[in-house]
C-alpha cells in the first residue's frame, strides 16, 4: 500500500470525526511518511510499519466518541461511544455490550416500576372518588380515606423511585465514559 491509498483510506475511515480533529490526525500520519522518506524508506515500508489504516482510524473513533461522551454525556454521545469502542474487536463485544445492556436493562425496568406504581395510585384513587357512584367499586373492604391516602402514598412512591432512577442514569452514564476509557487503556496496553 502506497502513501495515497493508505491516506484515502484512513480519511474515509475517520468520517465520523470533527474536520479539524481529522485533519490534525492526516498531517501526523503525512509526517510520518514525510520523515520515514527522508530516512530512504518507501512509502509501502512506512505504510506496513504503520499498520492498518481502518484499525488506526477505529482507535481513534473510539477515543474522540468517548471524549465526546465525557464532555457532553448526552444519550446519543454515550451510545456513539459505545458502538465505536464495539468496533475494536470481539473482545469489546462481550466486556463492553454485555454491562451495558445489563444496565441499561435494570434503568428501564426501575422507570417501568416507578411508572406502574404511580399508575397504581392513579386507579386507585379514581376508585375511591367513584366508588359511590359506580356499582362495580362498591365492593371494597378498605375505608375510603385509607384508599385515598394509599393512593397519594403509591403517587409519591413512584415519583421517588423515578427520581432516584433519573440520579442513578446519570451516574450511570459518567460510570460508562469511565468504563470506555479505562478498556481503551487496556487495548492500548495490549496492541
Amino acid at each position: 500500500m502506497n502513501k495515497h491509498e493508505f491516506m484515502t483510506t484512513l480519511n474515509k475511515a475517520l468520517a465520523g470525526i470533527a474536520t479539524q480533529d481529522r485533519d490534525e490526525i492526516i498531517f501526523d500520519y503525512e509526517e510520518h511518511f514525510r520523515i520515514g522518506l527522508s530516512d530512504g524508506k518507501t512509502e509501502e515500508e512506512i505504510a506496513a510499519s504503520l499498520g492498518d489504516p481502518r484499525a488506526i482510524a477505529r482507535q481513534f473513533n473510539a477515543d474522540y466518541h468517548v471524549h465526546q461522551a465525557e464532555t457532553d454525556a448526552s444519550v446519543s454521545n454515550i451510545f456513539r461511544a459505545v458502538l465505536a469502542t464495539l468496533g475494536l474487536g470481539f473482545f469489546n463485544l462481550v466486556i463492553v455490550l454485555g454491562p451495558f445492556i445489563a444496565m441499561l436493562a435494570v434503568l428501564f425496568a426501575f422507570y417501568v416500576a416507578g411508572s406502574a406504581i404511580i399508575f397504581s395510585g392513579v386507579v386507585v384513587f379514581i376508585t375511591t372518588v367513584a366508588g359511590p357512584i359506580l356499582p362495580v367499586t362498591n365492593a371494597s373492604l378498605v375505608h375510603p380515606a385509607a384508599q385515598f391516602f394509599a393512593s397519594i402514598g403509591l403517587v409519591c412512591l413512584g415519583l421517588l423511585i423515578i427520581i432516584g432512577n433519573v440520579y442513578l442514569t446519570k451516574f450511570f452514564f459518567v460510570g460508562t465514559v469511565k468504563y470506555l476509557q479505562f478498556n481503551l487503556k487496556i487495548i492500548k496496553g495490549v496492541s
